[in-house]
């Protein structure tokens, strides 16, 4: 009896024993997930979505499109270099100066147009502007010094102007004498060297943008063609200064000039045409019978030139 017990007990124990090693291999049934810290990424399905077992608890992978690695491109839109797009290509867009047509500068009031180089500088009625230039350093075989007076005293290249314009302006002097007006000379002839440093102090103190409005810039001042002198009363008050607007020498400048020759070459309401503003004082010699139908018409050089259509010729 004791016998069959004790086969009994062996056999429940044996039972609980299989019974508890099942429960023990139902836990390891399931592989452990992968936690949102691993570097283990997920594979991408053709649907672009993440392969997961457990899609309820594992975060989701953004679809991708186009290559994994793509390459780090420019905003176009701050590009300066000759890709496509917004980018300007080769540097800024700036408007207007005197990088509107590339570097060939500008004409008239900031229109962009290739700058060009007058082939006969010696020409009486050479037009001088900021579209047509003078040849590099050029200066004039026939300068000389007008008998008139001048506000200053020391001897400089100031003085002098080509000698059919230096003859016509002495007589201009001596006419406005007769009529109780006393004029004397500022500035004539102007090397490029000299005209370089007056338009960089002007650029230095009123800007490049300002400086343009008043001041040629190098190789396109008419003082380099010695066929320009500025003007002012023996006094030299007002000289080269808007008050000279006011003066009655000014006055009989605008009624006198063209009778020896002369034009006011900047004129009042001509700004847009000529590219400077209003110059009462600037005096500029082009000879008698064309003086004289700019001055009739109430016209520029620019538009006597293309009134009368004179092509100048240019390198």
């Amino acid at each position: 009896m004791k016998r069959k017990r004790s086969k009994s007990t062996a056999a429940l124990l044996l039972t609980g024993l299989v019974f508890i090693v099942a429960a023990c291999g139902d836990k390891q049934a399931t592989p452990p997930e992968d936690s949102a810290g691993s570097d283990k990424p997920a594979v991408a399905a053709p649907g672009g979505a993440g392969t997961d077992p457990n899609p309820t608890q594992s975060p989701k992978v953004p679809e991708l499109t186009g290559s994994p690695n793509p390459p780090k491109t420019t905003d176009p839109a701050t590009s300066t270099g000759n890709g496509t797009g917004t980018g300007t290509g080769n540097g800024t867009d700036k408007p207007g100066g005197n990088n509107a047509a590339g570097d060939k500068g500008s004409a008239g009031n900031g229109d962009p147009k290739a700058v060009l180089v007058v082939a006969k500088p010696a020409d009486v009625a050479v037009l001088v502007n900021k579209t047509y230039r003078l040849p590099d350093n050029y200066k004039p075989t026939d300068l000389v010094e007008p008998d008139i007076p001048f506000i200053f005293k020391e001897k400089s290249d100031k003085r002098l102007m080509r000698k059919e314009a230096a003859g016509a302006l002495e007589k201009l002097v001596a006419a406005a004498k007769k009529d109780s007006v006393s004029l004397a000379g500022v500035s004539g002839f102007r090397t490029q060297a000299t005209q370089k440093t007056l338009f960089d102090n002007y650029v230095k103190k009123d800007g490049e943008e300002a400086a343009r409005k008043y001041s040629a810039v190098p190789g396109h001042s008419e003082h380099q063609t010695g066929l320009a002198m500025d003007i002012s009363g023996s006094d030299g008050k007002c000289a080269a200064s808007d008050c000279f607007a006011n003066t009655k020498e000014a006055k009989w400048l605008a009624k006198n000039a063209a009778e020896h020759g002369f034009i006011i070459r900047y004129p009042k309401g001509k700004e847009s045409i000529t590219g400077y503003q209003y110059e009462p004082w600037h005096l500029r010699y082009v000879g008698t019978k064309i003086a004289k139908e700019i001055t009739d018409k109430g016209i520029t050089l620019e538009e006597y030139m293309q009134s009368a259509n004179a092509v100048q010729a240019a390198k």
